[in-house]
């Protein structure tokens, strides 16, 4: 969504916003990528990685908000 923001609308977002999107985005990839290799602790790894993906999201949001 915020890509999409950035692209049609032309909306400056700040710096530290934008990379927390790219890496929440490269963060859900690799999520994905290790599901069979972790087939039989599937629920920690969804647990944390989705902890994680929170975290970055709130963070983004803390800076975006601080500036």
């Amino acid at each position: 969504m915020g890509v999409g923001l950035d692209a049609e609308r032309e909306f400056d977002a700040p710096t530290f916003h934008t990379f927390y999107g790219y890496v929440s985005i490269i963060a859900a990839v690799l999520i994905y990528s290790y599901r069979q290799q972790l087939k039989a602790r599937l629920h920690l790894l969804y647990g944390f990685g989705g902890l994680f993906l929170a975290g970055l999201g709130i963070r983004a949001m803390l800076i975006a908000y601080a500036n």
